[in-house]
């Protein structure tokens, strides 16, 4: 359209390389690359032209990401684009609103709580329609677990941690929150969560009308790594996107990332609210307007 306003783009990057213990029950899950990690995304949002912020560890508090994607929401409008990363653990905790077939809410670790899922998705409902969402998350999703590995996780343990043993390397480490810790967090913060997932609105009650493309960085089942400079994950992105050359949709972005990973670590695509197969087929985080594109 002739005179239209050129679309722009906000991202958001978060990195943690620990948490608060105080919440966390003396745990402080400490990692290496999550900084790093968000840093690096960062650089790429930047050099495609977006307005960044970045939340590292500390400052990665619930509120603080919260307000962040409300301020974005508010601000952006048809055409535009939000971009959010996030590196650190992934974790679980029993589903109340009944919304997921295995009974487990999943979550990201923040430094203050642990946001759930339900929670990111209402905040999707807050873009306008023709809003453009690409979400990485560069963490764990466990869905083998059931609700009654959270409620007594022991007998589970064995299998989770040959999981671990076969995906590690002498510098690696998982980026999920351990099933005993996730029990122990819950009996203490039950309150909280609980509230938390009372007053969210289940999925079939929340109205997605801009369009979500979600990367994450394995199957629900399987455990993703952390690593030195970057989380595999991310490290294999960046290896992909090739500091722009890379040239193909985000299917195909996720494909190839997935080939520079191990068997035991695949990544995740997902589409939420509007399908809009022309963002689809664009080259990853291009701010510019996709046009319809042909069957790839």
């Amino acid at each position: 359209m002739v005179g239209a306003a050129k679309p722009k783009g906000s991202s958001l990057h978060i990195g943690l390389n620990r948490v608060d213990p105080t919440h966390y029950v003396g745990w402080k899950g400490e990692l290496v690359a999550c900084e790093n990690d968000a840093r690096d995304m960062e650089t790429i949002a930047k050099g495609q032209g977006f307005a960044t912020q970045s939340l590292l560890t500390k400052a990665a508090t619930s509120t603080a990401l919260l307000d962040a994607i409300e301020k974005a929401a508010k601000g952006l409008v048809e055409d535009d684009f939000f971009l959010l990363t996030y590196s650190g653990h992934g974790g679980q905790i029993n589903d109340v609103n009944n919304d997921e077939p295995d009974g487990l809410d999943e979550t990201w670790v923040l430094y203050d709580r642990e946001l759930v899922d339900d929670e990111l998705h209402e905040m999707w409902s807050r873009f306008r329609p023709g809003v453009r969402v690409f979400v990485l998350s560069d963490s764990c999703h466990s869905g083998t677990m059931t609700k009654s590995m959270f409620l007594n996780p022991a007998p589970f343990l064995p299998h989770l941690e040959t999981r671990v043993r076969a995906s590690t390397g002498p510098n690696l480490r998982p980026k999920f929150l351990p099933p005993d810790v996730q029990s122990k967090i819950y009996k203490e913060r039950a309150t909280l969560y609980d509230a938390i997932r009372q007053k969210t609105p289940r999925r079939e009650k929340v109205n997605v009308e801009c369009g979500v493309i979600l990367i994450s960085a394995c199957q629900d089942n399987q455990v993703a790594m952390d690593g030195t400079k970057n989380g595999l994950f991310t490290e294999a992105l960046l290896k992909v996107w090739d500091n722009g050359r890379f040239r193909g949709g985000y299917h195909h972005f996720r494909t190839e990332i997935a080939g520079f990973l191990p068997p035991t670590q695949s990544p995740k695509y997902t589409i939420v609210g509007h399908r809009e197969r022309a963002f689809e087929h664009q080259g990853p985080f291009a701010i510019t307007v996709p046009r319809v594109a042909a069957a790839a």
